[in-house]
């Protein structure tokens, strides 16, 4: 159990029956009235925020949250389906809802990081984490223009998966590059 002042942004907690993060939080003491921690949290489950006080009585369940590898396999009908590194055998599907946006970076038999709820014993895969930066490669890039590199700007490239970047003009088709999975911008060429 956390204490009121306890709750601090980065914190995971139980509030409405839901694995919360803190994303900022605020003690605030006002002349005559006992102090509060203002936070703002994010459900884990469903994503949406808003704003809670707790008082100096208020107590709140820290979640037991783990984080575990995992290894995509492939994606059929929107099922998107993993099994355990270790032991291939053990697979399951997750929703495109609990892997976020970070879909159109999943890439066969890579590992990412799921996020693992411990509910009462019962365990809940609530989010998938990638690695931030992905190495892909350009599966189609339009022809770079002589004399057209000078004012910068960039081109729009198809990756291997069909997401589409933006990359500076000596990119060609072939080349592998590296991608932030957060910003699903281009970071660098990987060297020839």
């Amino acid at each position: 159990m956390l204490e009121y002042s306890e709750i601090r942004t980065g914190k995971i907690i139980i509030y409405e029956d839901e694995p919360c993060e803190v994303l900022d939080n605020h003690v605030a003491r006002t002349q005559m009235r006992k102090p509060q921690n203002q936070v703002k949290l994010k459900s884990l489950l469903s994503g949406r925020t808003w704003n809670a006080t707790f008082h100096a009585a208020d107590k709140a369940d820290e979640a037991e949250i783990e984080k575990r590898d995992v290894k995509f396999l492939y994606t059929n009908r929107g099922e998107y389906w993993f099994s355990d590194p270790e032991d291939p055998k053990n697979r399951f599907k997750l929703e495109e809802n609990i892997i976020g946006t970070g879909v159109k970076f999943l890439k066969p038999n890579e590992n990412v990081t799921a996020v693992v709820w411990d509910n009462d014993g019962e365990e809940q895969i609530i989010n998938v984490k990638l690695p931030i930066k992905m190495e892909f490669l350009v599966k189609e890039a339009p022809p770079s223009i002589k004399g057209n590199t000078a004012n910068g700007g960039g081109k729009l490239v198809e990756l291997e998966n069909g997401v589409k970047v933006n990359v500076p003009f000596f990119i060609e088709t072939g080349d592998r590059v590296i991608v932030n999975t957060d910003t699903g911008e281009y970071v660098e060429r990987v060297g020839k």
